[in-house]
């Protein structure tokens, strides 16, 4: 039997892919599609402005939008609470919701709290532990987990078999965004057409910090944090899905090129292992050929869910270069949060 999912913030880009993704999963069903006041009370398809390629599944274009709320939880028997609202307000909504149900979100607003897993099920599966202590802590029968921003996902990814097998003693980072990261209204279309914008808020924070958490060693329930710095420069570019990033490392050890791309390549984890519905049977994508990766060619590897690296370079004795891309709103979001309940579900933490 299926486990009932509710997502809350599901008429935006991510509550969109959430939607897409969930179609036809082996484990979850869609059973509430919740919002906020202008929305609630109307049919999905009449709520929500459809950002997506592929259509609007026909019962869920049916399905009525309710009001963000524990009681249509309730009342609709969801087991499981996908969240994709605004950081703005998931503190008290994510929380009310914690206290008897599972959530997997999207928002900041919880990653860098002690007690909280930020995850991403290939790097930091064992990081599941600290939802124990977080029920002890703060009295909730249910959890928050959540995954990092759109862009650290597709950094810590290659990071972790490079920190695992090289060390890594810096990294420098310049990101150029996908305009889907800011929602469809979040950019205006004059601000960007023929423009890129050097400047995203709160984003360099995210991507400066989030990794050293996901790369931490685990001790109970603390984490200690990877201790090397990361220097990022976050721009939003006119593409419409896939994080593109330019990355220029200090490692620990010397390495050559094709070391990099093995190392890289032959990366799995947990999800590859276990054979989880959404992960990809290669986590990481290595192109040999200059001009790759692109995200109109390669965004949806993967399902959206594999990371591509390419342009591996060495500049110097331990010094590497290489560009990555990750489709933002698959991997680095909805898909992401997916992955973790999946992952949850057959470590039996649901």
């Amino acid at each position: 039997m299926k486990l009932k999912a509710g997502i809350i913030g599901a008429t935006g880009m991510v509550g969109q892919r959430f939607i897409e993704l969930l179609r036809d999963h082996p484990f979850f069903e869609v059973s509430a599609l919740m919002a906020s006041e202008r929305s609630a009370g109307k049919k999905y398809g009449e709520a929500a402005s459809w950002y997506l390629t592929s259509p609007i599944p026909e019962d869920i274009s049916e399905m009525e939008v309710q009001l963000i709320d524990t009681k249509a939880a309730e009342e609709n028997g969801v087991d499981i609470i996908f969240s994709a609202i605004p950081s703005s307000i998931a503190r008290e909504v994510e929380g009310s919701f914690a206290k008897n149900y599972p959530v997997f979100s999207n928002t900041a607003t919880y990653r860098m709290e002690g007690d909280i897993p930020l995850l991403v099920p290939e790097v930091n599966p064992e990081h599941f532990s600290l939802i124990d202590f977080q029920r002890k802590n703060r009295g909730w029968g249910g959890f928050i987990a959540t995954n990092p921003n759109c862009s650290t996902i597709g950094l810590v990814i290659p990071l972790k078999p490079l920190y695992d097998s090289l060390g890594i003693k810096s990294v420098n980072v310049a990101t150029m965004q996908a305009l889907s990261g800011a929602g469809y209204s979040g950019v205006p279309s004059m601000a960007v057409l023929d423009n890129m914008l050097p400047y995203i808020g709160g984003e360099e924070g995210k991507l400066e910090s989030e990794p050293a958490k996901i790369l931490g060693e685990l001790d109970g329930s603390n984490i200690e944090y990877a201790g090397f710095p990361i220097f990022a420069s976050c721009n939003r570019v006119m593409v419409r899905d896939g994080h593109t990033e330019s990355v220029f490392i200090e490692l620990e050890n010397d390495f050559s090129v094709d070391e990099v791309r093995d190392v890289l390549s032959s990366f799995r984890g947990l999800p590859q292992e276990l054979k989880l519905p959404s992960a990809p049977e290669n986590p990481i994508v290595v192109f040999e050929s200059e001009d790759r990766p692109q995200p109109f060619f390669d965004r949806n590897l993967g399902g959206g869910m594999s990371v591509s690296v390419g342009r591996i370079r060495k500049q110097d004795e331990r010094k590497l270069k290489f560009t990555c891309l990750s489709h933002n709103t698959i991997r680095g979001a909805a898909g992401a949060s997916i992955l973790n309940a999946e992952l949850a579900l057959k470590k039996e933490i649901i």
